[in-house]
């Protein structure tokens, strides 16, 4: 299972189960949680995910909820919420949870891609000009 999501800074990005899983692996409170754990816990959530970017919490049951704290306690998960008000006046809010996207790729290992392709370049090009460029001559009088 795999979803296809963008980033904050708008790369398209595919998010599976192996990024999920090493970056529980990978994050400070689960270090060592071993590797069939961690796919387990990747899989149940990624289920529930389907191809969405968010999921309303009224869906989940109290033991999932308890696994999607401590996945927000790593920094993979977070919570939004919307309020809307109801034809009698009042008020009614919708809790989702939502993947840490660029959070779970750096724990992955797989890194966001530079939104400037020309930034990894950039260090060379300086590298490249002879050592004769960059002294000053003092000029003869």
């Amino acid at each position: 299972m795999a979803l296809m999501t963008t980033t904050k800074k708008g790369e398209f990005v595919t998010l599976t189960v192996d990024d999920l899983t090493r970056a529980i692996r990978n994050s400070i409170d689960r270090k060592g949680m071993p590797e069939g754990e961690a796919r387990q816990m990747a899989q149940h959530v990624m289920n529930f995910f389907g191809y969405s970017e968010r999921i309303i919490d009224n869906i989940l049951e109290p033991e999932d909820r308890d696994a999607f704290y401590m996945l927000e306690d790593s920094g993979l998960l977070t919570t939004e919420r919307e309020e809307t008000t109801l034809y009698d006046g009042r008020e009614w809010r919708i809790h989702y949870w939502l993947f840490k996207k660029e959070k779970i790729l750096q724990l992955a290992g797989s890194g966001v891609p530079s939104c400037n392709p020309l930034e990894e370049d950039a260090s060379s090009v300086y590298e490249e000009v002879p050592e004769s460029v960059w002294r000053i001559e003092e000029e003869e009088e």
